[in-house]
C-alpha cells in the first residue's frame, strides 16, 4: 500500500485544532509540506512548531472564512509566491446549534459563506496546480448528518449537505485530470466542538455533562467518542496514492452509529 506524500502539498484548513489539527500531524508524518489556512495567527504559528519533519518547511496563511474576499486575496498572493499544490482539506468549525425553523437568515448565509463558498474559492485557486502536477485530492471534513439529519443541528444539517452535492458534483468534473473528491463524515468525536454540544444539551435538559455523554456513546455502537487522530486517519488515506480510484464518496467515520447504509 502506497502512503507516501513526500513531495507533495496539502493545505488544511482549519488546522489549528481537533480534526484539522490531527490531519495535519498525520499528513506531515506521511511527508507532505503543510499550509495551514486558519484565523488565529499565534495559533497557526503554534501549531506550525509542532508538526512533524520540521525540514519539510511548513507555513501557513492566515485567513478569516467569514471573510471570503480576504480569503481570497491571501490565498492568491500565497500561490502566486509558492509553487505546487496536490492536496486540500476543507474544514471550518460548524455552526451553532438550534432548530432550523429558529435560525435567522444571517445564520444561514454565514454558514453557507464558511462551508461553501470558502471550500469553493480554495477549490478554484488550487484545483488548476492539482492539475499541472498531475495529482489531486480534495477531501472536505463535514458529518454524518450528510446521510442522517441531526436534533438541534438545522443549519448545519443543511449548510452540509450542500456541500456534500458540490463535492459529489466536482468529483465527476475533475476525475478525468487525476484529481478526486471525497467527503469523510466524522461521528461524534472528542474535540473542543463536540464538548459545546454537549455543554448545550445538558443544559437544556438540566442535566449534567457525564450523564449526556453517556447517553450520546449508549447510541453508538463502539460505546465511545472518536479521537481526531481515528478521523485523521481517514483523511490521510483518502489524501493517498492509494486512494486514486476512490471519487466521490461520503465515507462515515463514526463507530457505527447511522443506521443507514
Amino acid at each position: 500500500m502506497d502512503l507516501d506524500l513526500t513531495g507533495k502539498h496539502a493545505f488544511v484548513c482549519g488546522g489549528t485544532q481537533g480534526i484539522g489539527k490531527a490531519s495535519a500531524v498525520q499528513l506531515a508524518t506521511l511527508g507532505a509540506k503543510i499550509t495551514l489556512v486558519a484565523r488565529s495567527e499565534d495559533r497557526l504559528r503554534e501549531v506550525v512548531k509542532q508538526l512533524p519533519n520540521a525540514s519539510q518547511n511548513h507555513d501557513y496563511v492566515q485567513a478569516d472564512f467569514d471573510s471570503p474576499k480576504e480569503l481570497k486575496e491571501k490565498i492568491q498572493t500565497y500561490i502566486s509566491e509558492n509553487a505546487g499544490a496536490h492536496i486540500l482539506i476543507n474544514n471550518t468549525g460548524g455552526p451553532p446549534g438550534g432548530k432550523a425553523i429558529d435560525a435567522d437568515l444571517e445564520a444561514f448565509r454565514i454558514a453557507f459563506n464558511r462551508h461553501l463558498i470558502c471550500n469553493q474559492i480554495m477549490a478554484q485557486t488550487l484545483v488548476p496546480l492539482m492539475i499541472s502536477s498531475g495529482y489531486g485530492r480534495i477531501i472536505n471534513i463535514i458529518s454524518t448528518s450528510v446521510k442522517s439529519p441531526l436534533d438541534g443541528l438545522g443549519v448545519s444539517n443543511t449548510i452540509r449537505s450542500g456541500v456534500a452535492n458540490w463535492a459529489k458534483t466536482l468529483a465527476n468534473e475533475l476525475g478525468e485530470y487525476g484529481i478526486t473528491v471525497n467527503n469523510v463524515l466524522p461521528g461524534a468525536t472528542a474535540t473542543v466542538r463536540l464538548e459545546s454540544i454537549i455543554k448545550n444539551k445538558a443544559e437544556k435538559l438540566s442535566a449534567s455533562i457525564e450523564q449526556v455523554s453517556q447517553a450520546m456513546m449508549k447510541e453508538i455502537p463502539a460505546a465511545r467518542f472518536a479521537n481526531a487522530s481515528e478521523i485523521a486517519d481517514a483523511v490521510a488515506f483518502l489524501a493517498s496514492p492509494s486512494a486514486a480510484y476512490i471519487n466521490g464518496i461520503n465515507l462515515p467515520v463514526d463507530g457505527g452509529r447511522l443506521s443507514c447504509l
